[in-house]
């Protein structure tokens, strides 16, 4: 069980961190790859992955077992995080004394490859090649299924924003999901290991995550600026191939000429339900889901079930289409 400790200052210190993190991803993938549970989830992503993946795997694999300690310096909390560049020169700042003391943590781990004895060094060989593995793994691995990635991670934050506005900072925090309980001032979170976290007026940055399994995490120096990642559901299809059409098929953008569907792509800008639509629109249930079902296979809509109830959101793309909207004033 992991304890997270609050104090009022913190409760106005709770934010939703803005997207996918590019590093935390990684780890967390990583991780997931080397296990065999949650296949209804990842099982048809690491049948795809497993065999085109390099050496890069391998190497991460070292520092990130599916199970146990792994590296805080991995997923940095502070700098510029917004590219994967921007995160892998965070990464590769590392400070010394932080890559020693990991490292050596690890090192207690069964027979750690010896190149982590350089990496712990500030070796710039062994981390010039832990950013090359970086780089091609989120290449090989996750850059394929970013777009749905970052989709399902805003849908997530859409929810969050919800339970804010409806129950405040302890709403968000009730809301987390059956494996985070709260209890003031106490957030109980599921965990593999027993562990306190007190912020003490730091506030906490909650980081949804597509690839955190099965359990949320954080990191194991509670010093460092508090983060608790969380998993967020997802549909079993994810790693699917889109169904591509012939040139003379009319494609899933050709049906979203009307004034229903156009209006309902207009409510999921800031999120809503299959409910709020249909009363917003005056149009029964199954004509949302299956006005939905055409906004999703264009991949401008994206779904995440919530207690029973479906909550659609306005994909990148979905969102990039409304702004040209907007901007023309068409309607």
């Amino acid at each position: 069980m992991l304890r997270v400790h609050f104090t009022p200052e913190d409760l106005a210190r709770v934010r939703v961190a803005p997207g996918p993190d590019f590093l935390w991803e990684i780890s967390n993938s990583v991780q997931t790859l080397q296990r065999r549970d949650g296949e209804r989830a990842f099982g048809a992503w690491r049948h795809r992955v497993r065999p085109r993946l390099s050496d890069s795997r391998r190497l991460l694999s070292c520092l990130l077992p599916p199970r146990g300690y792994s590296p805080d310096f991995l997923t940095p909390t502070s700098g510029d995080r917004t590219t994967l560049q921007a995160a892998v020169d965070t990464l590769l700042r590392t400070p010394g004394p932080r890559l020693r003391t990991d490292l050596a943590h690890l090192a207690s781990s069964p027979q750690p490859p010896g190149w982590v004895s350089s990496l712990a060094g500030g070796d710039p060989d062994a981390l010039r090649r832990l950013g090359d593995a970086v780089h091609t793994y989120q290449t090989e691995a996750l850059a394929p299924y970013w777009q749905r990635i970052h989709a399902h991670v805003d849908a997530d934050r859409a929810v969050r924003l919800r339970s804010l506005l409806d129950g405040g900072t302890e709403g968000l925090l009730t809301g987390l999901g059956p494996q985070i309980r709260w209890r003031p001032p106490v957030l109980e979170v599921a965990y593999p290991v027993d562990q306190q976290l007190h912020l003490r007026g730091r506030g906490i940055v909650l980081q949804p995550s597509f690839f955190c399994w099965p359990t949320p995490t954080t990191l194991a120096d509670g010093e460092l600026p508090p983060v608790l990642v969380y998993p967020i559901h997802h549909s079993s299809d994810w790693a699917e191939p889109v169904r591509r059409t012939r040139p003379e098929e009319s494609g899933p953008l050709g049906p979203l000429l009307g004034h229903t569907r156009a209006g309902i792509l207009r409510a999921t800008r800031t999120g809503c339900s299959t409910v709020e639509a249909a009363r917003r629109l005056d149009v029964t249930h199954p004509a949302v889901s299956q006005h939905v079902n055409v906004l999703r296979a264009a991949g401008l809509v994206t779904t995440v079930r919530k207690s029973g109830r479906s909550f659609h959101v306005a994909t990148a793309e979905g969102r990039a289409l409304l702004a040209t909207e907007d901007r023309t004033g068409l309607r």
